[in-house]
């Protein structure tokens, strides 16, 4: 089958697009045909880290049809439509063919499209776990989604409305369109004003990649309110983790999110795509011969939603 296979050796990329042999499920496996993939964070900040798969094939959120299955699957049959993300098993993804446990999978409705489903898994359950397990989001909260216009932040800025919430997203100029669209309330263009010179407080803030220091979002914070950082280099979490116990004295909290995937999660963000609540925003798509590219788009850090690499 083809894949593309990391190769420390193969600059500058490190990314080969190879033939390898098609992987056989084991008794509790599923075989997917692997229709889409997208790309995440957690993909080259992987790489960045030294922290390869086992089969060296990186790509956790698939969408792909069931080819075969181990003789203890009751889930599924051959020929389901499924999604599903795969970090938590070696991810995989970008393969014509990936083997992965049931328990890693939920079925795909038929009203949505390979792409739009492999654009939901990581992003989509790291919006909602910031802002209801670690933010405790309810009606009338104010929000503040620093960075609403990479995947993470589309998702949050969605959901926050869909929550009920006042809605702020702090993006680029490019962006702003983007994040208005989606339901926010207001927009801040950080190359023009600081999100900090707003004169508000937010009960709610999420830090996708927690590229500010901690005290400039504590800052902006209120009383009571909880500040999520989401993402982000080793750097960046150890202060988080470290100094936002100090900065959470009082009755403001600076929380660290290490989002974890979740079937139950997942199958409520489906069904609120199904019910047009919220969608996935597609950036670009790229063929699976070309994911290097795609890999080099995503680290640029300029993505506006997710960035999907289609293998049928």
């Amino acid at each position: 089958m083809k894949a593309v296979v990391y190769n420390k050796q193969a600059h500058p990329d490190r990314l080969v697009y190879t033939e390898i042999d098609k992987p056989v499920p084991g008794d509790d496996e599923v075989l997917i045909r692997v229709q889409a993939v997208s790309l995440n964070a957690a993909d080259y900040r992987s790489m960045k880290m030294g922290l390869i798969p086992k089969r060296k094939i990186f790509g956790a959120d698939v969408a792909g049809r069931v080819e075969s299955v181990g003789k203890n699957i009751r889930e599924f049959i051959p020929g389901d439509e499924v999604l599903g993300d795969l970090a938590g098993y070696g991810f995989g993804g970008l393969a014509e063919y990936v083997t992965a446990p049931e328990s890693f999978l939920i079925r795909k409705p038929g009203g949505i499209s390979f792409s739009e489903a492999a654009a939901i898994p990581m992003a989509a359950v790291t919006a909602l776990q910031a802002l209801r397990e670690k933010g405790g989001v309810q009606k009338g909260k104010r929000v503040l989604i620093v960075g609403s216009a990479g995947g993470v932040g589309t998702f949050a800025v969605q959901l926050a409305k869909y929550f009920g919430c006042e809605v702020t997203g702090v993006c680029g100029t490019g962006n702003i369109q983007q994040t208005l669209s989606l339901g926010a309330d207001e927009v801040i263009d950080y190359t023009r004003k600081k999100f900090t010179e707003s004169g508000r407080r937010f009960d709610i803030i999420l830090a996708i990649g927690g590229n500010y220091p901690l005290a400039a979002y504590r800052k902006v914070l209120a009383d009571h309110g909880t500040y999520v950082m989401v993402g982000g280099g080793l750097s960046q979490i150890f202060k988080s983790l470290v100094f936002g116990r100090f900065l959470s004295l009082g009755s403001r909290k600076m929380k660290f999110l290490a989002a974890k995937p979740n079937k139950a999660d997942l199958e409520f963000l489906v069904n609120l795509v199904v019910q047009g609540k919220i969608k996935p925003v597609i950036d670009r798509q790229y063929t699976l011969e070309n994911s290097a590219n795609a890999m080099k788009y995503l680290v640029q850090g300029h993505s506006k939603g997710k960035v999907i690499v289609n293998i049928s």
